[in-house]
């Protein structure tokens, strides 16, 4: 290889919906040094990010429609040959997945084009406690096979970390830590964005909100931040809940929603391209997720300033510290939940107070793009090298 050429630098990753994962991505490929690095990015052939994809300089997009989420072996195999040719056609460099799938499929692609660096990024394992034995142990199995071959495990959460020394064979120094990024520039309370989401939802000055934005999905719990509402209306008819997001779970959700009469406290908006918007008008942030890795969410809401109730899992607890920026419960324990939102409500100054402290435990940890662009281009570097060299 020419001393002169770019480095070639594959992403694949399964689909680029408005997720934490897809958004962390599209930054950082934004960010990233075009006079050093030819990025590209194989992904499924629809998703509400492909157009912001399209839009990046010197990033060059390629849709494959084999490339699905559910698991279709037929499909899949396709998918696995398509990155293959791909890699060995474009003299791939570096090949860094991202999402599970796209983890397994992008990693064995790799190794059998002899791509000599090859990184994966975690957001969140495949393997959790919510699945049978049986998918538990085969995801477990396919990401240890993985993890072999790999140059590089990044995990955006000490949590994930720890799992990792708990669960799979390959030498830990393979790990590491490069935590999420937050664009603080867009994320900084706006008296007037919340005005206008107010006025868009027909919400009054005396409403209190509270919200949540996630894919409605098993893995995010959806069903239990309507119950969660209507656990609170009784004492706080004037509360209203706004759920932000979109997926496969929408029916039954609308379905809880008309069975517990919550119509006037639940506001549905489907996918949203200004979640800093709606997110300046929330009095509290609520995440009601079975498993994460680190939720990008919580992140932002907290940028905001925003006080966050959560479920503890993955790396939540890293953030949301108990009673300082908001309150932890068990998944599912809607009771808790429902508690700590109650105190939350009757208690404005101990908002404020939670609001403030998560700002600065925010920028005190370093959760910009700065931090991530410069601790990710350095891993890159490094790689490439040792494994030029080799």
């Amino acid at each position: 290889m020419g001393s002169c050429r770019k480095i070639n630098l594959l992403y694949v990753i399964t689909k680029l919906e408005l997720g934490g994962a897809q958004k962390q991505l599209l930054s950082l490929v934004r960010q990233l040094d075009k006079e050093r690095f030819n990025p590209y990015i194989i992904t499924a052939y629809d998703g509400l990010l492909i157009e912001a994809a399209k839009n990046i300089p010197g990033l060059r997009l390629i849709r494959c429609k084999f490339l699905e989420r559910e698991i279709r072996p037929a499909k899949d195999i396709l998918a696995l040959f398509f990155i293959y040719r791909f890699i060995r056609n474009n003299s791939i460099d570096i090949v860094h997945t991202h999402s599970s799938k796209a983890g397994i499929l992008g990693r064995l692609a790799a190794k059998a084009s002899g791509v000599k660096t090859i990184i994966h990024t975690v957001h969140g394992w495949s393997f959790h406690g919510y699945q049978s034995c049986l998918a538990y142990y085969f995801y477990l199995f396919l990401e240890n096979i993985c993890a072999c071959f790999s140059s590089a495990i990044i995990v955006v959460s000490q949590w994930d970390k720890k799992r990792a020394a708990q669960q799979l064979i390959c030498r830990q120094d393979k790990c590491e830590l490069i935590r999420y990024a937050i664009d603080y520039k867009e994320f900084k309370n706006n008296t007037e964005a919340a005005y206008q989401v107010r006025k868009e939802f027909a919400l009054s000055g005396e409403d209190l909100i509270i919200g949540m934005v996630a894919c409605f999905k098993p893995q995010k719990a959806p069903l239990d931040f309507i119950r969660l509402a209507n656990a609170v209306k009784g004492r706080f008819p004037n509360t209203k809940f706004i759920l932000v997001g979109d997926g496969v779970m929408r029916k039954e959700i609308c379905t809880l929603i008309s069975k517990l009469n919550l119509k006037e406290q639940v506001i549905l908006t489907g996918w949203r391209n200004d979640v800093a918007s709606i997110l300046s008008c929330l009095d509290i942030f609520v995440l009601t997720s079975l498993w994460e890795g680190l939720p990008i969410a919580v992140l932002e809401a907290m940028a905001m300033g925003v006080p966050v109730v959560a479920t503890d899992t993955g790396g939540v607890s890293e953030v949301v510290l108990q009673g300082k920026t908001g309150y932890l419960a068990k998944p599912h324990d809607i009771n808790t939940l429902q508690k700590r939102l109650e105190e939350l409500l009757m208690k404005p100054y101990l908002r404020k107070k939670f609001a403030q402290f998560s700002s600065s435990t925010l920028e005190s940890r370093e959760y910009s793009l700065d931090t991530m662009l410069r601790n990710t281009t350095q891993l890159y570097l490094e790689l490439f090298f040792k494994g030029k060299n080799a």
